[in-house]
């Protein structure tokens, strides 16, 4: 199987090969460390080898749970925030016609998403859309009571119970949660839902490889075995403590941005040519987000859609402030062909492009715009993917895992928690006067 490719000429005009070189000792003592469990966060580190070690009757169960959905809905609603959604709608739409939700006959349920915000007017005319609407569910969320995911589930199950009956709402409602605690679980058991288990020790940014994942990405209608086996591929080279630092993709990307990021490059922005790509970027910027950012430490990962956002954020980026540097995911073959056609009068002028295809003119703007920016004083790293297809899909997705796990080694935090998200939590309650929220409400209205 080919490989994604990453290249880092466009860096070494601004850190030289033998300084990032000299990170490989550290790389292997953050491999090992990860290899070993004796990081921190060592509780956390299912993800580290899971594309290896999914069995095979795990992955027919999702496909069976899945096509049972398939059959009964025309529409399939995740509900998750974070990580329970993330990684699936990032692989969903990058496999995804753009317009198929626009077509009339369709060959797979539209999938839509709910739980990852608390906006009164989306959940209203999420509502009023799915009143019409063979619908089905896939509730994931490990506790069952975060805020967002639980008042949406709440309003979808009464809705599926009263529209499609008690019977068919046991058949189209999946739990994907915990395996013995939390409310998601009792609610599975109590309804006899369908359910399926995250494992204890897997963050929700790095679950994309589990049920979170896969079971939505399945019911889509693409295929999760090819998408584990482009992730094992990448496993097998880039944990491997064995593998040389320069062939090893995860390590040379982790030790070239914190060379960047040491040398005051303290924001990287991930930067794609292919509109599919869009929620790739915001799984990449939780992964990095909430891995890295703590202790006042961290690059701050941000992303542009190109050649879109060359027309809004371009202009910064090409003379603004020189703290960032870019990551550039770029798609080798695109999956159609179209070519530009001539026009005999050419009033936009078009005509010196007649007969090249689209995605030709498109290669020539991503190379013009790296140069200009690499002209600009902006550092550019590329990733290269064969195609947009599943097994690369699941190479990028162990590629990026794996780097950010190295790389918050070299950063000396623990990449696997996220105490700070708890801080708007506790004020949200408190404001909302949550039952043992008491001493917080007051104190916290005292504030204001």
């Amino acid at each position: 199987m080919e490989k994604i490719k990453l290249n880092i000429e466009k860096v070494l005009g601004f850190v030289s090969k033998e300084t990032i070189a000299s990170y490989e000792a550290k790389v292997k003592d953050c491999i090992g460390m990860l290899e070993n469990g004796t990081g921190k966060g060592n509780d956390f580190l299912g993800w580290l080898h899971l594309p290896s070690s999914i069995s095979k009757e795990l992955l027919k169960d999702l496909e069976e749970t899945a096509e049972t959905l398939r059959e009964n809905c025309e529409v399939v609603v995740v509900a998750g925030i974070g990580g329970s959604y993330l990684g699936a709608r990032a692989v969903i739409e990058a496999l995804s016609n753009s317009f198929a939700w626009l077509q009339k006959k369709k060959k797979n349920p539209v999938i839509i998403y709910a739980g990852h915000n608390i906006s009164e007017d989306y959940l209203y005319e999420l509502t009023k859309y799915l009143k019409d609407k063979d619908f089905g569910v896939i509730n994931i969320s490990k506790s069952g009571t975060t805020t967002e995911t639980a008042l949406a589930f709440r309003l979808l199950k009464k809705q599926c119970e009263d529209q499609r009956g008690k019977k068919m709402a046991r058949k189209v409602i999946v739990a994907v949660t915990d395996a013995k605690k939390g409310a998601a679980r009792t609610t599975a058991d109590k309804e006899g839902y369908k359910s399926f288990i995250i494992p204890d020790n897997v963050g929700g940014r790095f679950s994309v490889l589990t049920p979170v994942g896969l079971l939505p990405i399945a019911v889509a209608g693409f295929d999760i075995r090819k998408l584990v086996e482009g992730a094992c591929a990448m496993e097998q080279t880039c944990s491997n403590p064995a593998t040389p630092f320069w062939e090893n993709p995860s390590a040379v990307y982790a030790a070239t941005r914190n060379e960047l990021y040491r040398q005051g490059k303290k924001i990287e922005i991930l930067v794609n040519f292919q509109p599919k790509l869009h929620y790739v970027s915001e799984w990449w910027k939780q992964l990095y987000g909430e891995s890295e950012g703590k202790d006042h430490k961290g690059i701050f990962p941000a992303s542009v859609d190109f050649s879109t956002d060359l027309h809004s954020m371009g202009q910064w980026i090409q003379d603004g402030e020189r703290s960032i540097f870019e990551t550039v995911i770029s798609v080798c073959k695109p999956e159609h062909h179209l070519e530009v056609p001539s026009d005999e009068e050419n009033l936009d002028g078009l005509n010196f492009l007649a007969d090249k295809r689209v995605d030709e003119v498109n290669k020539m703007a991503e190379l013009g715009t790296q140069l200009a920016h690499v002209d600009g004083g902006v550092p550019n790293l590329h990733i290269a993917l064969p195609a947009l297809t599943e097994e690369y899909l699941g190479q990028l997705i162990y590629f990026f895992e794996m780097a950010c796990g190295i790389s918050g080694y070299i950063l000396g935090v623990n990449p696997f928690n996220q105490p700070g998200v708890e801080a708007y939590k506790r004020n949200m309650f408190a404001l909302l006067d949550k039952p043992g929220y008491e001493e917080e409400s007051k104190a916290i209205r005292a504030r204001l």
